[in-house]
């Protein structure tokens, strides 16, 4: 209110002297005043008076505004589908002579030395078993696996061969329970010296033999030597292992108190209706 009565006294002055006189006084002495005035109006119009507008505001203010369709999330990729790493009629080798690979030496407990020369695995005499369990990828029905197996030392089994039947173990027995046993173990819990699959063979010490097994839907197939020697039906049957060779699976080769050779292992995927 002061600034008011002071602004009109000065008004009714300059209007008493001619025009000029004076008149820069007065427009000095407004001026302040009607600034006054703009302020006092003016803070009562901004309720954030005083607040200056941050950088980053001003920044991204100045920044054009991305369309809501470019800020959604870009579809995921489809993820490429691994090929089975055994096509179908293609053998292929599951140990190159020279190292063990993705063979693992299994801990039995007690197992003799595991090594490899001359092209093969040699399963050293220990005091249970010894062998290897496979840690790749498995085929688990309509396969055929072949090998060659030799007895170096010992009487008992110089080839125990495990090998998945869908979800299921079961062993092929080549010269166990004295040396001449072969079968499959286990067929509704009878191992391979109690059920149908038993087989008296003579195995000869140094040499080796061929080995091939066929697991189809409901049939298991080994041959020796290309001779047949398990040909079962096993709709409706009990599959399974005996407790020994449970570090075995899915796939393994194990001696018992025996050493043996194994070389030559390979895999091939059979068609489906393959009987």
């Amino acid at each position: 209110m002061t600034a008011v009565s002071s602004t009109n006294v000065r008004l009714h002055t300059h209007s008493r002297h001619p025009a000029g006189r004076d008149s820069g006084g007065v427009l000095v002495r407004v001026l302040p005043v009607a600034a006054v005035l703009c302020i006092v109006v003016g803070g009562c119009r901004c309720p954030n008076r005083g607040q200056s507008t941050p950088p980053e505001a001003k920044a991204h203010a100045e920044q054009p505004q991305t369309p809501a369709a470019s800020l959604a999330p870009a579809p995921a990729e489809a993820k490429a589908q691994p090929e089975p790493f055994v096509k179908l009629g293609e053998p292929v080798s599951l140990f190159d002579g020279q190292t063990l690979g993705q063979w693992k030496i299994t801990d039995f407990g007690g197992q003799g030395d595991v090594s490899v020369k001359d092209g093969a695995i040699y399963l050293g005499m220990g005091n249970y078993m010894t062998g290897v369990t496979w840690s790749g990828p498995v085929v688990r029905m309509s396969y055929e696996i072949s090998l060659e197996a030799m007895r170096v030392e010992g009487s008992d089994f110089f080839c125990g061969l495990t090998f998945p039947v869908a979800e299921n173990p079961c062993t092929l027995i080549l010269g166990g329970w004295g040396g001449s046993v072969c079968g499959l173990s286990s067929l509704d819990r009878y191992d391979a010296s109690e059920n149908e699959t038993t087989r008296m063979m003579s195995f000869e010490k140094g040499k080796w033999y061929k080995v091939r097994l066929r697991v189809v839907p409901n049939r298991i197939q080994a041959w020796l030597d290309d001779e047949s020697l398990v040909d079962v039906d096993i709709t409706g049957r009990r599959v399974d292992i005996r407790i020994e060779v449970d570090l075995s699976q899915p796939l393994g080769i194990a001696t018992y108190a025996t050493t043996g050779a194994i070389r030559n292992i390979r895999l091939t995927r059979l068609p489906e209706q393959a009987r």
